[in-house]
């Protein structure tokens, strides 16, 4: 497990810095690496992970920036805006040498790829990039949610988030929470879920895990 990089770190960490060297950055190589590709994790400074994304896509990096929608109130009114799904990170998919690595962290807002070095980078399990993007596309409501590390494993059957696996939270007989969740980042999100449609694919939760299930759910809005 990698713990999370903003403990004990300035929030401007190795944003600035690398900035005068950003014009003079080449573009990705077109070039076939025997490095396989994985999806990574970039920690970012607050509200430049747009600026980010912008930078390395148009580097030829392949940026994901997953949002949720929320209510903002300006002008004395509401709107739903978009907002990162995970504030201050967006994940990347390149196969990283040292070449790459240092294109990226000269993107301007970057704090760093999450790892050790940039051959000991820790990447995240596709299945988990591929739930948060199912997620993105399907454009349901998503909700912030506390990190869920263990739980009840299921997976959806039917509907547009069909074959989602998460963790179910139930609130009702028929209506609970799905939790998604990316361990690299100990962050979470979750869905409303009818639990008519939802199959168990893992063992049920022993009972103190459920009991502390129950008091969360309880304090859910149903």
């Amino acid at each position: 497990m990698f713990s999370d990089p903003k403990k004990g770190q300035q929030q401007t960490e190795g944003g600035e810095a690398l900035t005068n060297a950003e014009s003079h950055t080449p573009q990705v190589s077109s070039e076939v690496s025997p490095i396989p590709a994985r999806w990574f994790a970039l920690w970012v400074r607050s509200h430049f992970e747009q600026l980010v994304q912008d930078q390395l896509s148009a580097r030829g990096f392949r940026i994901l920036l997953p949002t949720i929608r929320t209510w903002s109130h300006r002008g004395g009114r509401r709107h739903l805006i978009p907002v990162p799904m995970f504030p201050g990170y967006l994940f990347l998919h390149h196969a990283i040498d040292k070449h790459s690595y240092v294109q990226i962290l000269q993107a301007r807002g970057v704090v760093r790829i999450l790892g050790e070095r940039w051959d000991r980078l820790a990447p995240i399990d596709d299945a988990e990039v591929a739930a948060i993007q199912q997620l993105v596309t399907t454009d349901v409501p998503v909700l912030p949610h506390p990190y869920l590390r263990e739980g009840h494993r299921v997976r959806i059957t039917d509907g547009p988030l069909s074959g989602l696996e998460g963790m179910l939270l139930q609130v009702k007989p028929s209506k609970g929470l799905l939790v998604v969740s990316v361990e690299l980042l100990q962050r979470s999100v979750a869905v409303e879920v009818d639990c008519t449609r939802v199959v168990s694919i893992g063992n049920p939760p022993p009972p103190h895990v459920a009991m502390r299930w129950h008091a969360a759910s309880s304090a859910l809005p149903v």
